[in-house]
């Protein structure tokens, strides 16, 4: 589920408490957080909606001037069901904090190597060359470090959101680039010729 960073906004104030959205089924559920740019948003009742019984303040809890602006906005399309999807409040993400934490203790160094061994078996060194290649270009389109890499679009955007969940890389509105936490893992991957 993506969110405009304006509405985001509205979240955060908690001025925006709702979102509308059609589906052929529901890509959130009820009692998990959808992570964002401004913290893990907690998703409340996901449920069926009826596009005929929506209010304006329906559509001022989403963000939209009025009901017309709202069901103007809403994906047509057949096979989808409108679903009416509320926002519990906002919680830290604790990537934030960990992509700032460029200490790498031993113990942390170790961690990330025995992940990337793990993740790497049947292609060893193909994640420390996302970090390298991530490194070298930041703000580079996902397709264009994908193909620089021999692999499709959708896996290395798998991959780089593995990466993220370590907290060493961070996405930008075009390509990604490595946090602190990434720089630091670089250097020893440098230091340990992996």
């Amino acid at each position: 589920m993506l969110l405009k960073q304006a509405i985001l906004e509205g979240i955060k104030r908690g001025d925006i408490t709702l979102a509308f959205r059609r589906w052929q089924r529901p890509t959130v559920k009820a009692g998990t957080g959808l992570r964002t740019a401004i913290g893990v948003i907690r998703i409340g009742v996901v449920e069926v909606a009826d596009e005929g019984t929506l209010t304006e303040a329906d559509a001022h809890a989403a963000g939209y001037d009025s009901l017309g602006a709202l069901t103007a906005d809403l994906r047509e399309g057949s096979g989808r069901t409108l679903y009416r999807i509320t926002f519990e409040g906002i919680e830290a993400d604790n990537r934030l904090a960990l992509r700032e934490a460029a200490d790498l203790s031993d113990a942390d160094w170790h961690a990330l190597a025995a992940r990337f061994a793990k993740w790497d078996s049947t292609a060893p060194g193909y994640f420390p060359s996302i970090l390298r290649l991530i490194g070298q270009n930041p703000e580079v389109a996902a397709a264009t470090l994908a193909d620089r890499l021999g692999v499709e679009k959708p896996k290395f955007k798998q991959d780089v959101r593995k990466l993220k969940e370590l907290g060493l890389t961070e996405s930008l509105d075009i390509g990604y680039r490595l946090s602190r936490r990434g720089s630091a893992a670089l250097e020893k991957l440098r230091e340990h010729r992996l």
